[in-house]
């Protein structure tokens, strides 16, 4: 029997017009209507998103900067205005402080290499929490390896919230950087990251968020967060693959050093010298991912179109939904209850693994992720190798839900 949950309306926003935007999403796989629940490995992409990107390549591409004629002109005016419309998404003060990369990995280990390296002393510290991604984790590892940093660790709790004075209390007179997710890919907890910042601030420490997650599901505001870089990538935004963006305060940007070598990065170069641009062209060595800083920025204008409270509502709505049912299956556990977490829902279930799960579920048409979910250190935390994990979107529906349930009751009856 489905689980009562209340179905609140949220009329800002109609996640069924919403659906038909995306062509993916009515096609069957194995005979069965597609329920894709995988979003926050990769979303889907808008047919707005796809046809910019379509027209662009098709009708005015050529490479930026360099070029004057007129296809270079256009296709670096399209550049650019993805580049303010990153810069608008994320409430930037200048348009200068955003450097597109070629995802969050990239833009982690941008900062880990161009801003952090050449402040590590061995014994140096860097506080980050056992629910990060391996994206950022292992830019620190490097530094732990080649310069003796030292990584302190911050434990979540077991509803799998994490705790700013937690957070502040292991940050020390060697503290060099804290490096925090905004939202956990795994437990969907939305970390206090203001308040994060606040208490790194106060004893001089930087902090960087790793923002994959979080820029799907919560409005970001670098200015009000006052964070000094945030990590984010297009393809969880429903956007392209292969593109992503690095926030950071105009200071640290100016007083970091190249990542990359080659054109477009310099000012001036000679037989003995070289002198570098002005961020943000400082980062962006050689050809940049046009094409898909076009489609990146078409995600983000199609999302803020968009009434993203009641997109958040209606994704909530769907978590307490899948959430509630889940909990009247007796062989079931769910990792991670934490108070207004986002929509992503991990579980385990007694005597089933969870790729056995995955490989049922999609013969029932529906897609899941199963594994550690580039999250070990947090498995570990939680004493399982693996979990099966469910993350929403805006275009899923209560349906979908009930469809995931009806699959998960075939697997167990299958693996029993």
């Amino acid at each position: 029997m489905s689980a009562k949950i209340q179905r609140l309306p949220f009329t800002g926003f109609d996640p069924v017009a919403a659906r038909e935007e995306f062509a993916i999403l009515s096609r069957t796989v194995y005979g069965k209507p597609l329920v894709y629940l995988d979003n926050a490995a990769s979303a889907q992409k808008p047919r707005a998103v796809l046809e910019a990107m379509k027209v662009f390549a098709e009708s005015e591409y050529a490479n930026v900067h360099r070029g004057v004629h007129y296809l270079s002109a256009k296709a670096t005016k399209r550049y650019e205005t993805a580049r303010e419309t990153v810069c608008r998404f994320v409430n930037a003060v200048h348009c200068d402080e955003i450097i597109f990369t070629k995802g969050g990995t990239e833009a982690i280990n941008l900062v880990a290499s161009s801003f952090l390296a050449s402040r590590i002393q061995p014994g140096d510290e860097i506080v980050l929490t056992t629910m990060e991604h391996h994206s950022n984790i292992v830019p620190w590892h490097f530094l732990r390896e080649r310069q003796g940093a030292v990584l302190k660790w911050v434990d979540v709790e077991a509803d799998g919230s994490l705790s700013a004075e937690a957070v502040d209390a292991a940050i020390g007179p060697k503290t060099k950087l804290v490096a925090v997710a905004h939202m956990s890919n795994v437990l969907g907890t939305a970390t206090p990251l203001k308040e994060i910042v606040r208490r790194a601030h106060a004893k001089g420490v930087p902090v960087l968020a790793d923002g994959c997650q979080g820029a799907v599901h919560e409005i970001v505001d670098v200015r009000d967060l006052d964070v000094d870089f945030y990590v984010l990538t297009g393809h969880k935004l429903y956007g392209p693959t292969g593109i992503g963006a690095l926030y950071g305060k105009s200071a640290h940007l100016k007083a970091m050093r190249p990542f990359n070598g080659g054109g477009e990065m310099i000012a001036e170069v000679t037989r003995d010298t070289i002198r570098y641009a002005e961020p943000p062209a400082r980062f962006e060595a050689g050809t940049p991912p046009i094409v898909e800083a076009v489609g990146l920025g078409t995600a983000m204008d199609w999302l803020m179109s968009l009434d993203r409270v009641a997109v958040a509502g209606h994704e909530r709505d769907l978590l307490m939904h899948a959430s509630a049912e889940i909990e009247t299956l007796n062989w079931a556990r769910i990792i991670g209850t934490a108070p207004g977490k986002g929509a992503i829902l991990s579980f385990e279930a007694e005597g089933m693994h969870a790729h056995d799960i995955a490989t049922i579920l999609d013969r029932e048409g529906v897609a899941v992720r199963a594994g550690h979910h580039c999250a070990q250190p947090l498995m570990e935390r939680f004493g399982v190798t693996s979990t099966t994990r469910a993350s929403f979107a805006l275009y899923n529906t209560h349906a979908e839900v009930e469809t995931l349930i009806a699959a998960l009751r075939i697997a167990r009856k299958i693996l029993d």
